[in-house]
């Protein structure tokens, strides 16, 4: 695992030479790269958010594009048309933006349920459907959307059908004061990103999705992380918890980061450090906890505190692969 974590140390060092003081942030969305996860990034506007997106891609050198969600915007706009040819007398499939490595779906709270949908099938099987007939996307795909929590005029909230599709959804907030002026120097001339080197291939990525599955979660780890899942279904402030989706997303995630840590094995603090990410946008918090400002943080905290964490196996001498970060 290693060679994962030094890869993975390359593409963030190259990033942050873009997106300063958000480590964490960069090191999440690595995260779901690893594991073939879209990510929800949610936060105010001129934080970086499509920067860091078109950061990635330039990083990997995956093919990118992006879709700025409208309200006017239809599904053939995401999808792509069947336009016909009078020369050949036949019907020709003109792709649409989703066919991309690396999707950006700028704003995409904006767009029409209608709209919104059209994405389903990408995300989940990584293919779209035309007037009948199935296009491959390309691997890897990545959808990266982004959203404004705060500004809900003109907005269709993402149904919970969809939020379940993304892995992850992240916040990157504002800079600190040092990281701000290190902002104004960095794009005093030019913006750093234009000169923005590529540091690994998609094969290569392709190969650490693999790679990542190899990592050891050991049956006390699985158990916690369902513990959890089953937790937050039944906090007293939650209407609808998290599904059996989020327990694998909990799962494939503790294992990526795992692996870009340099471990070939998962441990709780695993768990905890990604399960307000990767549950949080799961959970319907109930109306009368909303009024009293209970959010999905507060409640996984909750979670997260009221869950035991697993140990070693008590009963005499296991062997070394079944104890806790033996391996």
């Amino acid at each position: 695992m290693n060679d994962i974590q030094q890869i993975a140390e390359r593409v963030a060092d190259n990033v942050e030479h873009v997106i300063i003081g958000k480590r964490r942030a960069v090191d999440l969305l690595l995260v779901a790269l690893l594991c073939r996860g879209h990510v929800l990034l949610e936060d105010v506007p001129g934080v970086g958010k499509t920067v860091l997106a078109k950061s990635i891609a330039r990083s990997i050198g995956c093919t990118f594009k992006r879709i700025q969600f409208t309200p006017d915007l239809l599904p053939s706009d995401v999808t792509g048309v069947s336009i016909f040819n009078q020369q050949t007398n036949q019907f020709e499939f003109r792709p649409g933006p989703v066919i991309a490595q690396i999707v950006l779906a700028d704003e995409i709270n904006r767009a029409t349920p209608k709209t919104q949908s059209s994405l389903l099938e990408s995300m989940e099987e990584h293919q779209i459907s035309v007037d009948g007939v199935t296009h491959k996307l390309p691997e890897p795909f990545i959808v990266l959307a982004t959203q404004n929590p705060i500004e809900y005029e003109g907005t269709f909230p993402l149904p919970e059908a969809q939020l379940d599709r993304f892995l992850l959804r992240l916040h990157l907030g504002y800079p600190q004061k040092n990281e701000e002026l290190q902002i104004l120097d960095s794009q005093r001339k030019q913006h750093p990103l234009e000169t923005l080197p590529q540091v690994i291939t998609a094969e290569n990525l392709m190969t650490m999705q693999e790679q990542i599955k190899d990592v050891y979660v050991d049956d006390l780890i699985k158990d916690y992380i369902v513990s959890i899942t089953t937790a937050t279904r039944h906090h007293d402030d939650v209407y609808l918890g998290a599904s059996p989706r989020g327990s694998l997303a909990l799962y494939r995630t503790s294992q990526a980061y795992a692996a870009i840590q340099g471990r070939d094995f998962a441990t709780p603090d695993d768990v905890k450090a990604l399960a307000e990410a990767v549950l949080g946008h799961r959970l319907i918090v109930n109306p009368a906890a909303r009024i009293r400002n209970v959010q999905a943080a507060n409640v996984i905290d909750d979670v997260l505190n009221a869950v035991p964490v697993p140990g070693g196996r008590p009963g005499g001498r296991r062997p070394e692969r079944e104890v806790i970060g033996a391996r």
